[in-house]
């Protein structure tokens, strides 16, 4: 049995501090466009919460890898305007068809084929692509807190060979002291107790299905679970994307009613959980995963007063905390894609356009950036075979 470690537990605990303190306010607005009600607003946390933990303990333990779920935060920016006008059990009928359609691709096996085209080096620079914003942002940061983000980069300049597996734990432990420290620490929006999840009938309306329902499950594969493969694809570890596609989507069945609208892969909070910092044995990294599916299950049962407690931390903190905990990841990914010189131009110009964060139809440039660098894999691989054709045509006559 694997010994469960400290850089596990505490690993577990900043990514979902990173996820739920970088977008819950994003939910909290996609519920409220909707008309939902304080209780509503609380009972999709916790179906969120309970749906993402159960997934990501089941399935990291099952496959013995950091296997991690999220909520889909492009589907939740998506659907704060989508859903103006549509009443709460309209928009969990949205939820129910979508996830209908995501378990559908799952049990047919699409999602399996299209990944096995991706080449490594193509989904380890969308994915560096996808963490450069973090590491960036750390720098940002640090002109808005100078102070606190300064000591936090020092310390993880001047104490990484020291402290190890510790190092982001102590970094986030310094900084909450510091917050406390200069009275930067906001807690009197923080309200404890449990919360009561509210089932909410479905009511099934035509057009929303599709005006709705089509684009929210599209922004989920494409902005979630392509990045969220690539990033177990980039960090070497091999699932069977079939069953979790099915997994995520029959959880969205499931827990839709109470608000689960979305569950996929997770890219950036995934990525986290298989670096170095959780564990240095790659194949005992899921003990990560499986605590952070823990404190998912706690953020549920929690709802909105996990929310409120980790929202207290400036924002400004989080962002330089998710910085700093990716950069292990980061470095790996931009070696890894530019590694093969054969991939070399097409992972760039991948690089470069998920970088870019342009979204084109609704879509992140996670996709399109994928897609460039697919489309030019394909080019260079078809002038290779066409060159090969008329040297061997040549060498015939």
């Amino acid at each position: 049995m694997t010994k469960l470690k400290f850089s596990h537990v505490s690993t577990g605990f900043i990514a979902v501090f990173i996820g739920y303190a970088s977008a819950a306010a994003i939910i909290f607005q996609a519920a409220t466009s909707a008309g939902a009600t304080e209780e509503q607003v609380a009972s999709w946390f916790w179906a969120l919460g309970i749906g993402m933990g159960m997934t990501t303990i089941l399935l990291s333990f099952h496959y013995k890898k950091p296997v991690v779920t999220a909520w889909s935060t492009p589907g939740a920016a998506l659907l704060i305007t989508s859903l103006e006008g549509l009443t709460m059990n309209q928009a969990v009928a949205v939820f129910l068809f979508s996830s209908m359609l995501i378990t559908l691709v799952g049990l047919a096996g699409i999602f399996e084929k299209v990944l096995k085209q991706i080449p490594t080096s193509i989904a380890s620079a969308m994915l560096a692509g996808i963490l450069l914003q973090f590491g960036l942002g750390l720098f940002t940061s640090l002109m808005e807190e100078a102070q606190v983000v300064a000591v936090m980069l020092a310390v993880f300049i001047l104490a990484k060979a020291r402290l190890g597996n510790l190092l982001i734990p102590s970094i986030f432990i310094i900084a909450l002291v510091m917050c406390v420290g200069f009275g930067k620490l906001d807690v009197s929006q923080v309200t404890m107790g449990l919360t009561t999840p509210v089932f909410i009938t479905p009511d099934f309306e035509f057009f929303s299905l599709f005006s709705v329902g089509i684009p929210l499950f599209i922004v989920t594969m494409a902005s979630q679970n392509l990045p969220g493969f690539a990033v177990l694809k980039a960090n070497g570890y091999q699932v069977d994307s079939s069953k979790i596609i099915t997994t995520t989507g029959v959880t969205g069945l499931i827990f839709a009613p109470f608000g689960g609208f979305a569950y996929n892969l997770a890219a950036i909070t995934g990525a986290i959980c298989m670096g170095p910092n959780a564990d240095s044995n790659p194949k005992t990294r899921y003990m990560a995963g499986i605590c952070m599916g823990g404190f998912y299950l706690l953020a549920g049962v929690m709802g909105m007063s996990f929310v409120s407690l980790f929202s207290a931390v400036p924002s400004e903190i989080v962002i330089a905390v998710a910085g700093l905990a990716v950069m292990p990841t980061l470095m790996n990914c931009l070696a890894v894609s530019m590694a093969d010189n054969h991939y070399r131009e097409p992972a760039l110009l991948t690089f470069l356009f998920t970088a870019s964060g342009t979204n084109l139809l609704g879509i992140g440039s996670a996709f399109w950036g994928l897609c460039i660098g697919l489309f030019c894999c394909w080019l260079h691989n078809y002038k290779a075979k066409s060159r090969g054709a008329n040297k061997t045509s040549q060498t015939s006559s």
